[in-house]
């Protein structure tokens, strides 16, 4: 057996390189730290202890590893011959779009001064930008004589109290989870429809599927037809300002991408109101539907099918998933 490979040796005379071991067995670990919002807290690449994963553009190792639920990967190119230490950066993936602007992969852009965000192959992941209080501590007084009314809180104490109230808002809030085949499925809500009249797609991200593996979803949605002028005929009960839904007379085809479905369906829409308010589905399930292209076959598309709809004065433009947020 060869002797064992010490730190900072120097190529041996058949021209191996000797490699420096950052890695101790057993394994002992400091603290679990706490790790800035944004950064995930992984596994060590020795296997052994929990640590904050290292971010584009700083160094890493064997040990220290990059941020893998970012897409980042150690780049050892620059350390020739001995591919010790590396820099962390992105895999070569495609960008994202959110409201109709472009993001290259890894760039990081701020739509709202609630939140930060990051592109990651073509999915977007954000964290608040008021990192969360550690230690509950009453506010102190503003310096000079408090007026009435007056807040007795600096502004950097007020954005503190934001940030305690963050975990509240619904991009928040946790979803029940279900366990299926070993599977522990979670999905995100399904984003607003793309148009506000006519058939739009809305997608969620979720892990029900075969491999239990993250994946993008898609589905059909139906919120109103165009033809205003049935709009303007559907009847509002008296002494009402709203018809939260309605349907068409009659049951007729689907028309998507120049291709019709192969049934006739009957839907519910959602309905509108005189005064400002907008009407937008409140429950609504899932079913399969198939179109007919000339010439070209079938193809089928999940849907939702609006169950039911509410109507309410906060009215967000179609595909804006920052809509529900508001500053506290």
């Amino acid at each position: 057996h060869s002797p064992p490979k010490q730190a900072g040796d120097k190529p041996s005379e058949t021209g191996e390189v000797q490699h420096k071991e950052v890695c101790r067995w057993p394994c002992q670990c400091p603290p679990v730290p706490a790790c800035t919002p944004g950064v995930s807290l992984v596994k060590d690449g020795c296997g052994c202890c929990k640590a904050c994963a290292k971010q584009a553009g700083e160094p890493c190792n064997e040990a220290d590893v990059c941020d893998p639920h970012k897409g980042l990967y150690c780049d050892y190119s620059e350390d020739e011959p001995r591919y010790e230490t590396g820099v962390c950066a992105y895999l070569v993936a495609v960008g994202c779009e959110l409201n109709g602007i472009y993001y290259a992969n890894g760039q990081t852009f701020q739509p709202n001064q609630l939140y930060k965000c990051l592109c990651v192959s073509g999915t977007i992941g954000c964290t608040p930008v008021f990192t969360p209080r550690l230690a509950g501590s009453p506010c102190a007084r503003v310096p000079g004589r408090k007026k009435p009314g007056q807040s007795i809180c600096g502004l950097g104490q007020h954005k503190q109290l934001q940030s305690t109230n963050y975990r509240l808002m619904s991009a928040y809030r946790n979803l029940p989870l279900v366990l299926k085949k070993k599977c522990l499925i979670q999905a995100t809500p399904w984003t607003p429809c793309s148009r506000t009249c006519g058939i739009g797609i809305s997608s969620r991200v979720t892990n029900d599927n075969k491999k239990c593996q993250m994946k993008k979803e898609k589905r059909l949605c139906f919120i109103q037809p165009c033809l205003t002028n049935m709009l303007k005929k559907i009847k509002i009960p008296k002494g009402k300002t709203c018809q939260p839904t309605f349907q068409l007379p009659t049951a007729e085809k689907l028309v998507f991408s120049g291709c019709s479905t192969t049934q006739r369906y009957k839907l519910t829409f959602c309905g509108v109101c005189l005064d400002k308010r907008c009407c937008i589905p409140n429950k609504s399930k899932m079913i399969s539907v198939q179109f007919e292209c000339p010439n070209e076959g079938f193809f089928r598309w999940k849907m939702m099918w609006i169950t039911s709809c509410v109507c309410q004065r906060i009215c967000s433009a179609p595909g804006d998933i920052f809509s529900q947020l508001k500053l506290l």
